[in-house]
């Protein structure tokens, strides 16, 4: 199966079992939206609902969650925020991991990165605010340009950037003994990450199209399809993504990736 083939990570190459036939079949199905969204996209013929695992990102701007809400809803995991550069801390990062952690859903704090503090600047300010009890699935890097910022306007090369990341990464993983996730979006990976970091899972933002169709990427692991989504528990829009595989994929990839948590 063409599209799975390309979207999978390695490990779920090997577990996956569909053929293609079978997934043309779920292609030409009709499939409803697993969650409400208040500003659909068309995504053409492979759309996120074809996925069976469902997932959120969350941080202070979403308020209080009712997590037992959300799960029973059938929203799979969470990508809590818990830091930004050297000096910030999402102030509802502690609830939303042990909401989280409580409601029975896996669970992973994420680092928003800023380029004008130093790699080992920030591992240091993650390591002390985000306990090993926070880091059930991989903890995640995200990096992406920050236009928006009043206090950062740093724009380092693809040089620099790929060895601070990886200096980053390397810290965090020795540190809680997983691998980091890459979150990205499409112009910060065509700028820097493009034929980078291919032995790390990638999280990738396409809220308009289907990754395959606007990041210069064989594989990936979640995909951020909307910011407007609408999840019980959860007041306003919400970001949801999908899982590449298959519930079976899920389970697998869940058990290798929670091992020792």
């Amino acid at each position: 199966m063409r599209f799975i083939a390309l979207a999978v990570l390695p490990l779920l190459l090997a577990l996956a079992s569909c053929s293609t036939t079978e997934y043309d079949l779920v292609e030409t199905s009709s499939i409803s939206p697993k969650f409400k969204d208040t500003d659909p996209q068309d995504f053409g013929r492979i759309t996120p609902h074809h996925h069976q695992i469902h997932g959120i990102d969350v941080s202070k701007w979403n308020g209080d969650i009712d997590w037992v809400a959300a799960r029973d809803s059938g929203v799979s995991f969470a990508f809590i925020k818990a830091t930004e550069g050297k000096d910030r801390v999402d102030n509802k990062f502690g609830d939303n991991w042990r909401g989280a952690k409580a409601a029975g859903m896996p669970y992973a704090p994420y680092h928003f990165y800023y380029f004008c503090s130093t790699a080992d600047e920030q591992a240091d300010w993650f390591i002390r605010n985000v306990p090993k009890s926070a880091v059930y699935l991989p903890p995640v890097l995200d990096v992406e340009w920050n236009g928006a910022s009043k206090t950062c306007k740093y724009r380092p090369s693809k040089v620099t950037a790929v060895y601070e990341l990886k200096k980053f990464m390397d810290r965090i993983e020795a540190y809680y003994g997983k691998r980091p996730i890459i979150y990205t979006a499409v112009d910060f990976h065509r700028d820097i990450l493009v034929g980078e970091f291919n032995d790390y899972h990638f999280w990738l933002r396409a809220v308009a199209d289907h990754p395959s169709k606007v990041y210069d990427r064989d594989r990936w692991a979640f995909w951020q399809y909307t910011s407007t989504g609408k999840i019980p528990g959860i007041k306003g829009d919400t970001d949801i993504n999908v899982f590449a595989g298959s519930r079976k994929n899920w389970q697998n990839w869940l058990k290798s990736s929670s091992a020792g948590s």
